[in-house]
């Protein structure tokens, strides 16, 4: 069994809630979408519109945990370190729902 098996069994964790959980957490949300349409216009050449990305925070990248990079995980195969990423945030948020002290991508992986 992996560290993310182990974990996800200890805490009592349901794989399908961490997918769930990840879609509601990485998906995009009208401000990510007004931020996404900001940096077209200054590509575009928009002045005013520059600036305001340059004070904008990061949006979220609205691709969640997918059940065969999951299913790929809790295998032990090789993922690429955004899917790790997006894991661990899921798993977090469980945890914090939880009443659970969080974890870090060296505990999961």
């Amino acid at each position: 069994m992996t560290k993310l098996a182990d974990v996800l069994k200890k805490n009592k964790l349901d794989a399908r809630r961490l997918i769930a959980t990840s879609k509601k957490a990485e998906g995009l949300r009208p401000e990510d979408r007004a931020l996404k349409m900001l940096k077209s216009k200054a590509k575009g050449g928009d002045e005013a519109a520059k600036t305001a990305t340059a004070e904008a925070k990061k949006p979220r990248s609205g691709r969640a945990v997918s059940k065969p990079t999951l299913d790929a995980a809790l295998a032990g195969k090789a993922i690429t370190g955004t899917a790790k990423t997006r894991i661990t945030r899921a798993v977090n948020a469980l945890l914090v729902a939880k009443k659970k002290a969080e974890v870090t991508m060296r505990d999961l992986f």
